[in-house]
């Protein structure tokens, strides 16, 4: 007497990541804190592992700190993008004065 497979499908990864791999990302946490860094590996969960980590932070004006390899806990991560080929534009939604 065979029982039913309770194997649960395999989970898929959120984004295919594969084509930023050694590419340079920039990468916002909740809280604000923001990073960028050389994509070196990652899993289906988000978590990541950057290189040549460099975190940009506000203190009266804007400063950077070398971290160098990092691994960053996928939960955290609010946003990912390639640093070549965008850029940052004004809020759109925002009421121009």
């Amino acid at each position: 007497m065979s029982q039913p497979s309770t194997d649960k499908p395999k989970r898929e990864a959120i984004l295919d990541l594969s084509k930023y791999v050694n590419e340079r990302i920039r990468v916002k946490f909740t809280g604000g804190r923001e990073v960028t860094g050389i994509l070196k590996g990652y899993d289906q969960l988000l978590n990541l592992v950057l290189d040549a980590v460099e975190e940009e932070f506000q203190e009266p004006q804007l400063h950077k700190r070398s971290l160098g390899l990092v691994v960053l806990r996928g939960p955290t991560i609010i946003l990912l993008s390639p640093v070549d080929g965008s850029e940052e534009i004004a809020n759109p939604f925002v009421a121009q004065e």
